[in-house]
């Protein structure tokens, strides 16, 4: 494994529907170990292993490009940036955070408020909207509208570090799914099915690209990787953690979006007591991953996902375990390598 190649995906920007910088990236790494790249018309990279089988079937592997991120919706008369939000965030989590601005050159910004000596008690209770937040950029309002217009790109700006056996920082959700694809990718030795490792744009603005990739390619079998809620933490009851941090690779039985190929979970989760791999059922009450994008592609197709437990998601602080980083790349490589075994 390799902390400098994640922290550099995490750190590289994809906004949804602007991910041309993150895909460079992902085209370098995944260049050397592919038969044939593409790009469709919706920015989907597509990566090529063929299969050894005289009959291949087509496996997607999908992982996805974008983080949640903002654009730039409006500039006050005093410089301040009002901002629209793209995919889901809490509020609660912004105030005093720094960002970067892709204006005309990047500029860093900090996430500001009404000062709290001029807010009264009542106020001071209240979740403060996202509409209400602003961005100063320490500029005057002249320099902010000669660098920034209407339309340009925002996201949080925070490194990813190691703390305990942990990695934490932004956009691990899904910059480790990428990461993981990317390993397994890398890693398999050889498989009897065609992998195609597809890294998908707009996820979290409604699993678009996955949908148009999976439309294109026709898959026979879709696989998702993406991060799932570990919500082992004080305040929630034993029964709604949903995964545990260090317990293994999820393996998703279901979310808001798809319902995985019960034959496909099975397979996973025999492939995974066989290599001796740690994991963990996974059953998600809100949110989605690619795998409800592919799952409804043409006439419908099995899918499944592998997931990354993570803690504290969607906000600058997202945490994995190490290990269960390991083990989603270990299952997914030992899939690859067994994936004419399962039978539908």
């Amino acid at each position: 494994m390799s902390f400098e190649l994640l922290k550099t995906l995490c750190a590289t920007p994809g906004v949804p529907g602007r991910e041309e910088q993150f895909r460079e990236v992902v085209h370098t790494e995944i260049g050397p170990h592919a038969e044939k790249i593409s790009t469709d018309s919706m920015g989907n990279l597509f990566a090529l292993r063929s299969g050894k089988s005289k009959d291949p079937r087509k496996i997607m592997i999908a992982g996805h490009m974008d983080e949640i991120a903002f654009v730039v919706k409006h500039i006050h008369k005093d410089g301040f940036i009002y901002f629209h939000p793209l995919g889901g965030f809490d509020p609660r989590t912004l105030i005093a955070q720094r960002v970067k601005v892709y204006g005309k050159t990047t500029l860093d910004g900090v996430i500001a408020i009404k000062a709290a000596h001029f807010t009264t008690p009542e106020e001071r209770g209240k979740v403060i909207p996202l509409n209400d937040l602003f961005i100063d950029l320490g500029m005057s309002a002249d320099e902010v509208k000669e660098k920034v217009n209407i339309g340009d790109c925002i996201t949080m700006d925070r490194d990813l570090i190691k703390m305990g056996n942990f990695y934490t920082g932004k956009t691990l959700d899904d910059r480790v799914g990428v990461y993981v694809m990317l390993e397994a990718f890398r890693k398999f030795s050889q498989s009897h099915d065609d992998i195609y490792a597809v890294a998908t744009v707009q996820e979290e603005i409604g699993l678009r690209g996955a949908k148009t990739a999976s439309f294109g390619l026709k898959p026979d079998i879709g696989i998702a990787i993406d991060i799932t809620i570990a919500a082992d933490t004080p305040g929630v009851d034993e029964k709604d953690y949903c995964v545990k941090m260090g317990a293994g690779v999820g393996i998703k039985i279901l979310d808001s979006s798809s319902i995985c190929h019960p034959g496909l979970v099975r397979f996973l989760k025999e492939l995974a007591d066989k290599k001796g791999i740690k994991y963990q059922m996974e059953v998600l009450s809100a949110g989605g991953t690619d795998a409800g994008g592919m799952q409804m592609s043409r006439g419908g197709i099995p899918v499944c996902t592998l997931s990354v437990p993570c803690r504290y998601t969607h906000s600058v602080v997202e945490s994995v375990h190490k290990d269960d980083v390991k083990a989603t790349i270990d299952l997914l490589t030992a899939f690859i390598e067994h994936s004419h075994e399962f039978q539908f």
